[in-house]
């Protein structure tokens, strides 16, 4: 199972559009919700949660995954038990992946010391030990992938889906979807 973890005024459309992604390619995933069941994103538009934080059972998870929008990480880094949950993830060697302000928690917790990485422009400061090559829309280091930002949603998506399930399923998706992944 792929948890995406929403906070208050997470960005919508990284957790969306990751979500739709991974469905497509016929990956099981929930949304987690820090708080209450139903979370107010960003920009106004709310999203009933699958499951919440404190319900994630780690030995079933296969990724963990932070969309941006500075609200929602701000709402998970006040989390004690999402905090920790995703620092037990990191410990436990389950993949970590996060767009936008996202990798800012995965610097808090040390996941992002010496990887490349990818984060929202002007956010490079807050990424820890992170190599922050911004030219890209995502990046995989390891057990870790990054996203730019709203406009790298759907490439952040499509290399989630490819870490998880490889080329073939990622290309599949993506041509049904008529993204071009050259």
């Amino acid at each position: 199972m792929v948890y995406i973890i929403l906070g208050k005024g997470f960005e919508e459309i990284e957790a969306i559009a990751t979500m739709d992604v991974l469905r497509r390619g016929g990956v099981k995933a929930a949304f987690a919700s820090v708080g209450d069941r139903s979370v107010e994103g960003a920009h106004g538009i709310s999203v009933s949660a699958d499951t919440a934080v404190k319900k994630i059972d780690l030995s079933g998870a296969d990724m963990l995954i932070v969309p941006g929008g500075l609200g929602g990480v701000e709402s998970i880094e006040g989390s004690r038990e999402t905090m920790e949950t995703l620092r037990k993830a990191l410990e436990s060697g389950i993949p970590l992946a996060a767009i936008c302000a996202g990798p800012r928690v995965l610097a808090k917790i040390g996941a992002l010391e010496g990887k490349n990485a990818v984060c929202y422009p002007g956010m490079e400061d807050q990424m820890g030990g992170a190599k922050i090559d911004n030219s890209c829309l995502s990046c995989v280091d390891g057990n870790i992938v990054t996203g730019r930002g709203p406009g790298a949603a759907i490439a952040f998506g499509l290399e989630v889906l490819r870490f998880l399930k490889g080329d073939a399923a990622t290309e599949k998706v993506a041509a049904g979807m008529t993204y071009d992944i050259r």
